[in-house]
């Protein structure tokens, strides 16, 4: 069974690109649009991997954080954001449970690397 990704991001251009991307490189990815349909959809599939944008149209991608570590304990989590290099930013992933914050400006290899490294395909 291939590894699980279960990508939310609002921006529907980076759910196709990155879900086509992961989906080549072996991964199966389900992506959600908003937090709603996130929580919905970890129910109904065996995520092995969550990658969150921070900035969520009006949510906080934080708060699913939190959501998801809570009840997903297990699953690591990568913050994905287009907030730039903040360090706060990240420091504040990392301290509520993320694996990893990358912005979307680092390049896609460096996001497959961390992913092959939480889950190696």
């Amino acid at each position: 069974m291939n590894p699980h990704i279960l990508f939310v991001d609002d921006e529907i251009p980076m759910r196709e690109t990155l879900s086509l991307c992961f989906r080549k490189k072996g991964f199966a990815v389900t992506a959600a649009a908003n937090m709603t349909e996130a929580k919905r959809l970890a129910e109904t599939v065996a995520a092995t991997l969550f990658i969150l944008d921070i900035g969520i149209a009006d949510e906080n991608g934080l708060d699913l954080l939190v959501y998801f570590k809570e009840k997903y304990p297990k699953v690591p989590v990568i913050m994905f954001t287009g907030l730039g290099a903040d360090p706060a930013v990240k420091e504040e992933a990392i301290s509520l449970g993320a694996s990893a914050c990358l912005c979307k400006t680092d390049s896609l290899n460096d996001l497959l690397k961390e992913v092959q490294q939480l889950i190696p395909a």
